[in-house]
């Protein structure tokens, strides 16, 4: 029963991850990149407030630092690639490339933390990079996603490289401080990073141009992205092993693709299924529980 409740934490998880793709799809297309992440910030930092007056340990110089790297790449950075290559590619191909994110936290925690590769880990990142280049040869995303989908699809990568770097970094911080205090943490950085680029944009936008309905889809937006996604794969994974819960990742891009069909109307190209299916093969690969081992094999 109790492993039956972590799965649905987990797969709720990954769908609210890959919708939000397509969300902030949609809002973007009526707001300026910079106004919508300077108050997804503000959202994010308002309603996680109370961890910063929670009674805890005072932090170290490193965790600091740690902190501002999670920040500037993780949520500042992560948040700017996202948005403007979902202005230029489409929700179905964003969530195909986002889906690689484990491959790439196992390239960054090679070469980071110094972590060995097992050889289904290669095969998994092998395949999430013939996935990509499948769909960048391809035409998907072209007619319904932008100008210049390629331009989308590398910001989107590079979205991904991002949130590597602040899932690498969070390996050191999480010995420490607790998961939700580090999300606080790197929120108000973030927010302190887009402050000035944002209140810029914001002072020259109009607002009367924004509906009640997509106020409402930008608080979702905020909540799912800094604090229910969150807590659902943090609750997930304590009954969970690590490799198991990795399957659950390719939820991701199909959910992103459901939210692209159905509410923005992209259209699926055999350049969508073939790359889904490379990296979802990856994924499992990289996933798929390992048979325990006997006490003769040990």
């Amino acid at each position: 029963m109790q492993h039956t409740k972590s799965y649905a934490y987990l797969a709720l998880a990954m769908m609210l991850v890959g919708a939000n793709i397509g969300f902030g799809k949609a809002i973007i297309a009526v707001m300026p990149v910079l106004v919508f992440g300077l108050l997804r910030f503000v959202i994010a930092v308002v309603v996680m407030a109370p961890q910063f007056f929670k009674a805890a340990p005072r932090l170290q110089r490193h965790e600091w630092l740690t902190l501002f790297g999670q920040a500037f790449f993780g949520t500042f950075l992560f948040t700017l690639c996202m948005l403007y290559g979902v202005q230029h590619t489409t929700a179905t191909a964003a969530g195909v490339i986002t889906s690689t994110l484990p491959a790439a936290v196992a390239i960054l925690s090679r070469l980071i933390l110094k972590e060995r590769l097992q050889p289904r880990t290669l095969a998994s990142i092998l395949l999430a990079i013939a996935g990509i280049a499948v769909l960048n040869l391809s035409k998907s995303g072209s007619g319904d996603g932008g100008q210049a989908p390629l331009l989308g699809n590398l910001l989107v990568l590079a979205a991904v490289a991002c949130e590597a770097t602040y899932v690498v970094l969070s390996k050191r911080l999480t010995q420490t401080l607790s998961p939700m205090r580090i999300t606080a943490y790197s929120h108000l950085f973030g927010l302190l990073l887009m402050l000035p680029f944002g209140l810029t944009a914001a002072l020259s936008y109009d607002f009367s141009q924004v509906t009640p309905g997509m106020w409402l889809l930008m608080l979702w937006y905020a909540l799912a992205a800094s604090v229910i996604a969150f807590w659902l794969w943090l609750t997930g994974t304590k009954h969970v092993q690590a490799n198991v819960a990795g399957i659950f990742t390719a939820l991701m891009p199909l959910a992103a693709a459901f939210i692209g069909v159905v509410f923005l109307h992209e259209s699926l190209s055999w350049g969508h299924f073939a790359a889904l299916a490379l990296v979802l093969a990856g994924i499992a690969v990289a996933s798929w529980p390992q048979p325990m081992k006997t006490a003769q094999e040990v």
